[in-house]
């Protein structure tokens, strides 16, 4: 096991999971190397890419199980579309169509006005925007 894969390990037991070969090797493609944003099929196919054998279910449960542990973020819309973020920070997105792929927008510059009052006994968790792109002609 070399550097990334005891740190990565310690991540994973101190997120209360623990760190099979699966998730170790998944977790490597997730964290190693920047904020990403990944859908389970994506990671699936880099994962086949790369020759770790872990099948789309497999990837599924641990992105699932990551998400629950708080090491991703999840971005749902269009119903059953979903990616899962490296970064776990505030933030929004942009979704391209024509790559399919997600774009990180700063909160900065974003003021979020006119909410409506919420029911009783709630609070808000986060605020998630996302915007759609597509190309212009010309």
């Amino acid at each position: 096991m070399d550097l990334q894969d005891t740190e990565l390990a310690e991540r994973l037991r101190l997120a209360g999971l623990r760190p099979t070969r699966q998730r170790l090797s998944l977790a490597a493609m997730l964290f190693g190397a920047g904020d990403r944003h990944v859908s389970a099929e994506s990671l699936h196919q880099q994962a086949q890419a790369a020759r770790i054998d872990v099948s789309l279910a497999t990837v599924y449960n641990t992105l699932n199980q990551f998400k629950a542990a708080g090491l991703l973020r999840e971005v749902a819309f269009e119903g059953d579309r979903t990616f899962f973020d490296t970064n776990t920070s505030n933030h929004f997105h942009y979704y391209i169509e024509e790559t399919d792929s997600l774009v990180d927008i700063g909160t900065e510059d974003l003021e979020v006005l006119g909410l409506p009052p919420l029911p009783p006994g709630t609070e808000i968790d986060r605020v998630d925007i996302i915007i759609r792109l597509r190309k212009t002609l010309g």
